[in-house]
């Protein structure tokens, strides 16, 4: 299932969590596939955020609103830290393959 975010900024984007409608598709993956695809689907998600956060946050300072700017970019790096984990998570399922 997509649903709409609006951000109040110069786009607008659908963001797809992981609920797919392609049953026949999603059946013939294992499970380990879907978790690669959504963690993989995440940790874009999450970048693309970030961004968000790190420009407005860059609007802010702007604008003279020092204690946003710096929560903004807290939470920028609070949301790479999310993303660190679930990377791990990723290397966690996909492990080197041996040379």
């Amino acid at each position: 299932m997509s649903h709409h975010h609006e951000h109040n900024h110069d786009h607008c984007h659908d963001h797809d969590h992981g609920h797919h409608h392609h049953r026949e598709v999603q059946d013939e993956m294992s499970f380990e596939e879907k978790m690669v695809k959504l963690l993989d689907h995440w940790i874009r998600h999450n970048d693309d955020h970030a961004g968000t956060y790190r420009g407005w946050a860059e609007k802010a300072r702007e604008n003279h609103m020092e204690a946003t700017a710096e929560l903004l970019n807290e939470v920028a790096q609070m949301t790479a830290a999310i993303n660190a984990k679930f990377e791990a998570a990723l290397a966690a399922l996909t492990p080197p393959k041996p040379s």
